[in-house]
């Protein structure tokens, strides 16, 4: 066998196993949805939860391409003392602003999703799913920052634990987040 026919055999093999090789990878694009990135993925602001506590939270935010989610935890916003609460018991709403355009308006993400937590843990709520609003490519949220106090029509983020304590915990944002999600 010579040295050309082999080099010949080779050529014949490789569109083969490329052209295999792009339809694989196009059924896979075509079968899944695209995972869309948020910048930053984490940012902090300050929230005042009236007795749960009042500072710092981390905001986790998450797009897989269907789903856009934000998980908040907080060391300085806590369940107090002798209260707590079952495992995805916790009904949790958080509204932020949208830009789109020039133009703003309020999203929310929801879900009752928690662990188990107990008085005086720290509080990890979510991940929220976006529950009211659109968010598109290119648009960002930040938290609705309002006055102190907050109350049942004064809120940024509200907490409902219904096991085995029952409190309806009404947060304002006090800051803005140190970066904007970037959908």
């Amino acid at each position: 066998m010579s040295i050309s026919s082999t080099r010949t055999s080779h050529r014949r093999r490789l569109p083969l196993v490329l052209a295999a090789a792009c339809s694989a990878g196009a059924l896979l694009a075509l079968s899944s949805p695209t995972a869309s990135a948020v910048v930053p993925l984490t940012a902090t602001a300050t929230f005042n939860c009236g007795s749960w506590g009042s500072g710092l939270a981390t905001l986790t935010a998450a797009d897989n391409g269907t789903t856009k989610t934000i998980k908040v935890t907080s060391s300085a916003i806590t369940m107090p003392a002798g209260t707590s609460a079952d495992p995805n018991s916790i009904t949790t709403t958080l509204k932020m602003t949208k830009t789109a355009g020039g133009v703003t308006s309020q999203v929310q993400f929801s879900a009752k999703l928690n662990p188990g937590m107990s008085g005086g843990n720290p509080i990890t709520l979510g991940p929220l799913k976006l529950s009211s609003g659109t968010l598109a490519a290119g648009n960002s949220t930040n938290t609705v920052v309002l006055p102190t106090p907050p109350s049942s029509t004064n809120w940024s983020l509200q907490i409902v634990a219904s096991s085995p304590t029952s409190a309806t915990v009404p947060c304002v944002a006090t800051s803005a987040l140190s970066a904007p999600f970037v959908w």
